[in-house]
């Protein structure tokens, strides 16, 4: 206690949490869990496979559906090993430093997530818009160069993350809120002040996520500003069906990220069971709905796929 009443403390370890009130059925919990992350790593990987040996699927929709597929193999892997100790093992112990990595790489993820998301966005407005011109302005170094951008763009903003809570004390406690660590979490552990983490924090939010809705939701009203423009109702019907699969994708990312940030900044009475569910709702349902939406609504996805597995199975015999 002498450490923790001092001027300066860093804890050695954090403790992590997984369900509250359900600790002694978290070892049946982690059985559906390792279900999801399963789907949600195979069916990332075969979106990855299959883009990648189909010829006719190297075009700019598919490529951009390719980095989505990366960024969740990497956002799922993030956390797996925590998510899997807490409900598998038992063992809540994260290294302090461990935590303030994994921190990084989720919320890395995430803003790239957030960015890919912009672009596919984008890429539906140029085709629908002005599909004479899809081709020549998105043209494979664009791509690569703005997939290049997302990625840059979540290491740079989200690197001072760890290196401001690291200039922290921590007296609080060591226990967070969810099974992996999330930066809202652990600064709210810190007793010093923490009013510079907060200001950057919700700037990353607002110029990072805040910038990409916005982006977003301006592309789908000049899409369907272009859609209603279209005389036949086959045709609005048409170009509104090739934009179905990422319009689900980006609510069932921002939704969950939106009411976790409120419940983080303003919910201080609200229950933890709501604060584990938001939270492993926005890490668990991208990664597995994904390939699962896109497979399902893609009729390009799903017959690669379905070549793919008749395939093996015609090697199999």
């Amino acid at each position: 206690m002498g450490f923790i009443n001092s001027s300066w403390f860093q804890p050695p370890t954090l403790l992590l949490t997984g369900i509250p009130g359900l600790e002694g059925v978290q070892i049946w919990i982690s059985i559906p869990l390792c279900i999801m992350y399963v789907i949600a790593l195979l069916g990332n990987c075969t979106i990855l496979f299959v883009i990648k040996t189909t010829s006719s699927l190297h075009k700019p929709q598919y490529i951009f559906l390719s980095m989505l597929a990366a960024t969740d193999v990497c956002l799922s892997l993030s956390t797996l090993p925590t998510v899997l100790n807490v409900f598998l093992l038992s063992h809540r112990e994260i290294e302090f430093h461990s935590c303030l990595t994994q921190m990084f790489f989720i919320h890395t993820f995430s803003s790239m997530e957030s960015a890919i998301l912009l672009a596919m966005a984008f890429d539906r407005f140029v085709a629908i818009s002005n599909p004479l011109q899809y081709t020549v302005v998105l043209i494979p170094p664009r791509i690569i160069g703005m997939g290049l951008a997302a990625m840059v763009r979540g290491v740079v903003l989200m690197a001072p993350l760890p290196i401001l809570l690291k200039r922290l004390s921590f007296c609080k406690d060591v226990i967070l809120s969810h099974c992996y660590c999330y930066h809202p979490d652990v600064m709210k552990l810190a007793c010093g002040p923490v009013r510079v983490n907060i200001i950057y924090g919700l700037s990353l939010v607002l110029c990072s996520f805040g910038v990409d809705a916005v982006f977003i939701v301006i592309s789908y009203v000049l899409i369907l500003k272009t859609v209603l423009g279209i005389a036949s109702e086959y045709g609005q019907l048409k170009a509104l069906n090739t934009c179905v699969s990422h319009i689900f994708t980006v609510c069932i990312f921002y939704v969950p990220l939106i009411v976790l940030a409120l419940i983080h900044r303003f919910g201080t009475f609200t229950s933890p069971l709501l604060h584990v569910t938001m939270a492993n709702l926005f890490l668990f349902l991208t990664p597995v709905l994904n390939p699962l939406v896109y497979s399902l609504k893609t009729k390009q996805i799903r017959s690669a796929v379905h070549k793919l597995f008749k395939g093996r199975r015609n090697w199999l015999k």
